[in-house]
């Protein structure tokens, strides 16, 4: 090839690569993602556990929400208060106030106090036991299985199996919410750090059903209801329930419990 020639193919080589560089920059001029700076300094203050406990896809989902209105600032149970205020003071509003959750395990049913009708030697995950027998081999079918699948799923470690019963350390827990989904048996939900009593048994069935397999499962008979002075205490389905909101912590319900289902102080 002459000497013309080459510098010829230099040189269409050198315009089409001109060409390609001035395309791309126009084109990505063109179709630049507008970022919401907002979006992105709420995403910044959030904790970045990806948790889903405030409802969104992670934290990135929440941070579009926040920024867009749909959510509210201290909407991040892993924050709590602290990253509220910060979120409150990016999107210029006021942060409110949100209660303090955690989660709480509804049974007491230990190796101590259930009965067993049988040996399970299967898969120690308590989402297979609807596949087995009696749902599981405590005699509660209401009753925690103790297999720690709330554990497993818990991204705090806010939650072990103490002698066959999850048991949830209140400092550690964030409230996402993750082992209330996780759990087979419905036995988790999140209450007010706060809470002064509550009902640590999840069971309906009648009295001599539940006293039958467990030495301290609630009843439904109904005193702590008929000795409550603030009406906190209501029953249905043969099952205590504490009303948060209407209970002044006087701890009457507790004392009159004949089975001890109902925990206070320190057992919350």
């Amino acid at each position: 090839m002459s000497i013309t020639g080459m510098l010829a193919a230099a040189a269409v080589v050198g315009i089409v690569g001109i060409f390609v560089g001035l395309f791309l920059g126009v084109a990505g001029i063109w179709f630049k993602v507008k970022v919401d700076e907002k979006e992105e300094a709420v995403l910044a203050a959030l904790p970045g556990n990806n948790c889903g406990g405030c409802g969104f896809a992670g934290c990135s989902g929440l941070a579009a929400a926040i920024a867009k209105g749909e959510a509210a600032v201290n909407a991040c149970p892993v924050g709590g208060a602290a990253v509220g205020e910060k979120i409150a003071a990016i999107m210029g509003v006021e942060a409110g106030t949100s209660a303090h959750m955690v989660a709480f395990v509804a049974c007491q049913g230990d190796c101590g106090k259930v009965t067993q009708d049988y040996e399970y030697s299967g898969a120690k995950d308590c989402r297979v036991m609807s596949f087995v027998p009696g749902g599981g081999p405590k005699a509660c079918s209401s009753g925690c299985l103790g297999y720690g699948t709330c554990a497993a799923v818990c991204p705090f470690d806010a939650i072990h199996v103490v002698n066959g019963v999850a048991v949830v350390d209140k400092e550690a827990c964030k409230a996402c919410g993750k082992c209330v989904e996780a759990c087979p048996k419905h036995l988790i939900s999140l209450i007010p750090y706060g809470a002064k009593y509550v009902v640590a048994c999840s069971s309906t069935d009648k009295g001599p059903v539940t006293m039958k397999a467990c030495r301290t499962g609630c009843i439904g008979c109904g005193i702590c209801a008929k000795n409550c002075p603030a009406q906190a205490v209501s029953v249905s389905d043969f099952h205590a329930k504490i009303d948060q909101e209407k209970c002044v912590g006087c701890g009457v319900c507790a004392e009159k419990c004949p089975k001890k289902s109902i925990k206070g102080g320190e057992g919350v």
